[in-house]
């Protein structure tokens, strides 16, 4: 083949990827799309059973889309988070990159319908990859459902450690459609997460992940999120909760008030998200501003029949009483402390609320 034959072909090349690149959406895909933005949106608003029953009537209707049983398998894996109570970023801050966490198993049902429902949204995620080993959006399935896979296995069994193959993976898939279309935000959730985690190790754990394949950088990583995070981004609602623990971590105390508080607007039901907002006011030196807001979400608990974390309405007064306690209001901050005491507090709970009432 001459140079310009070449030259030729791989216009011919790029100009039928463009093409392609441009066809529109089909009806079926929208309307996926749709019922997974519903799904999501009733998840985060804590309408559980809601986000359960859209999402597995998504897996009904579309039973060949790898994208409508990792829906699914996401809000089982929020619906475990919540049975555990492992919403706040208090249960985060101490261990995120520990290699084994100290957590209680979630219900057996809920477990089995996630393991059966995520490898079946690898497998048929690995089934479009081998047919379009370049395509972008099988590349991105692939990668988001071994994240998920990843994100239960540490989170909710526990395990770092076992996490690591399927993260490793996540990883480079997602750089992988990086690398092929830069501007999918979406793609930049897992990878941003991982580099920012990475970067966090201790150094021997760090180098570990280099020769694994994983790709290091705070900064870097933090940026991928807040772009990931942005209306329009297939990952926005993952990539606002982890930049929320992120920030938290890096002291980043307004920041995290002001996402928390654009969070709260947009699932105005939930409510463990107003909890974080009040408690981001209080890291951020804002305890009046943090009295008013969990004062105002007390109240509302009183009023919430639906079902509540473990631990939470201690969780409520506990805080409510620290920003009490940073405004100097002593006896009011004794009070809601000892409420929170009261409340059976989860077990880590009881010493910290121990430790401020001994102030």
């Amino acid at each position: 083949m001459t140079r310009q034959t070449r030259i030729r072909t791989l216009a011919a090349a790029a100009m039928v990827f463009a093409l392609l690149s441009d066809l529109p959406r089909t009806a079926a895909q929208d309307a996926l799309d749709d019922r997974i933005e519903q799904a999501y949106r009733a998840a985060y608003n804590l309408d559980r059973e809601t986000a359960l029953d859209i999402a597995r009537r998504a897996v009904a209707d579309y039973p060949e889309a790898s994208k409508a049983h990792r829906t699914l398998a996401a809000i089982l894996w929020l619906q475990a988070l919540f049975h555990r109570g492992a919403l706040t970023v208090d249960h985060y801050t101490g261990g995120i990159t520990t290699s084994s966490l100290d957590l209680p198993p979630a219900p057996e049902a809920i477990t089995r319908q996630f393991r059966d429902t995520i490898n079946e949204a690898i497998r048929l995620a690995e089934e479009a990859v081998q047919k379009r080993p370049d395509d972008p959006d099988a590349l991105y399935d692939l990668g988001a459902a071994y994240g998920l896979q990843a994100s239960w296995t540490a989170s909710v069994e526990g395990s770092v450690r076992r996490a690591f193959s399927p993260a490793r993976r996540a990883f480079n898939l997602q750089e992988r459609v990086l690398e092929l279309q830069p501007d999918r935000r979406a793609a930049g959730a897992i990878v941003g997460t991982y580099r920012y985690a990475v970067a966090r190790m201790r150094f021997p754990s760090r180098l570990l992940a280099y020769v694994a394949g994983f790709g290091g950088g705070r900064e870097q990583g933090i940026a991928l999120l807040e772009a990931a995070a942005t209306p329009g981004s297939e990952s926005r609602f993952e990539a606002q909760t982890a930049l929320v623990l992120i920030y938290s971590r890096e002291e980043r105390h307004e920041d995290a008030y002001r996402l928390l508080t654009e969070m709260s607007k947009a699932f105005p039901g939930n409510r463990i998200l107003v909890l974080e907002r009040g408690s981001a006011a209080l890291r951020a030196g804002r305890p009046t501003e943090a009295e008013r807001i969990l004062l105002d979400g007390v109240n509302r608990l009183a009023d919430d029949a639906r079902p509540r974390i473990p631990g939470e309405e201690a969780l409520w007064h506990f805080k409510l009483g620290l920003a009490r306690l940073e405004l100097g209001r002593r006896t009011d901050a004794a009070r809601s402390l000892q409420v929170a005491l009261d409340s059976r507090p989860e077990p880590w709970m009881r010493g910290r609320i121990e430790l401020a009432l001994g102030k």
